[in-house]
């Protein structure tokens, strides 16, 4: 995996290593389409997940977890409800939390929702580079959850937001791009094979929100989630015939990846 700037600004083994040693307790409230895959990624990266989205205990539950993961992909009503009451319960109790604005734009539900989520102060935005312009009011979304947009097309959009929340802003592509009010770094790697499953970037979202639970910084933590998520794609797809069998190979990968193998990486750099 290529880095521009070849570094990371926290060792990618350290961040893995605090996810292994915590086993961070990470609220998804996300989509009907992906909630499994996402709920297993964080198993095998080694934190617990928790899809509680309900209305009366999302809350409850956001101001106790490590973390908590909102994705707007199939927001039915009561959903939506406890999708802000867990935003709310987390701004409250200062608990770490990820907004993915899955296809926000020109549909007419998830649009004012992301919105209303955005008031909370995300700590981490995650999404393509459309749903960040669109996030930011300056795009109308892309091809539903496809991006029209280039990731390089999003920085201004993605410091915006950041300087809005004071958190860090994710835009996933090719290389994804992680930037806060002052810093960006740009990570190379994962696999296109991450496109040809659903819920590849739902469960980027999870991860992260995995990473901020046990590292204060969130630019810090983004990064070192895409960086780490990316390297176990990459091996995944190395072993994987197609589509099918290279989803259950990353959670194999995820949960073979240490922070051994990645220190002696970052060694040889």
């Amino acid at each position: 995996m290529t880095r521009t700037p070849a570094y990371l600004p926290i060792p990618s083994s350290s961040a893995l290593a605090a996810v292994h040693e915590n086993t961070p307790l990470v609220q998804s409230l996300t989509n009907h389409v992906t909630v499994e895959l996402v709920a297993n990624v964080l198993i095998s990266a080694g934190a617990t997940p928790a899809m509680v989205d309900i209305v009366g205990e999302a809350g409850p539950f956001a101001a106790i977890a490590s973390a908590v993961h909102i994705n707007i992909g199939t927001p039915h009503a009561e959903q939506r409800q406890a999708m802000l009451e867990a935003a709310r319960a987390a701004s409250e109790a200062a608990t770490p939390w990820v907004l993915d604005p899955v296809a926000v734009g020109s549909l007419p539900v998830r649009t004012p929702l992301a919105a209303e989520l955005l008031e909370f102060c995300p700590t981490i935005i995650r999404g393509n580079a459309s749903e960040i312009l669109a996030l930011a009011g300056v795009g109308a979304g892309g091809r539903g959850v496809d991006a029209a947009d280039e990731v390089e097309d999003a920085e201004v959009a993605a410091r915006s937001l950041a300087r809005r929340t004071g958190g860090a802003v994710a835009v996933s592509g090719p290389v994804d791009m992680i930037v806060d009010q002052d810093r960006t770094v740009r990570i190379s790697g994962g696999h296109v094979l991450l496109t040809k499953i659903t819920g590849g970037g739902c469960a980027l979202g999870g991860f992260m929100a995995a990473f901020a639970a046990v590292h204060a910084d969130p630019f810090e933590a983004a990064a070192a989630a895409s960086d780490v998520y990316g390297q176990a794609a990459e091996r995944a797809a190395h072993v994987a015939a197609g589509p099918g069998e290279f989803r259950s190979r990353l959670l194999d990968s995820l949960a073979a990846l240490t922070p051994e193998q990645l220190r002696a990486q970052e060694t040889a750099a």
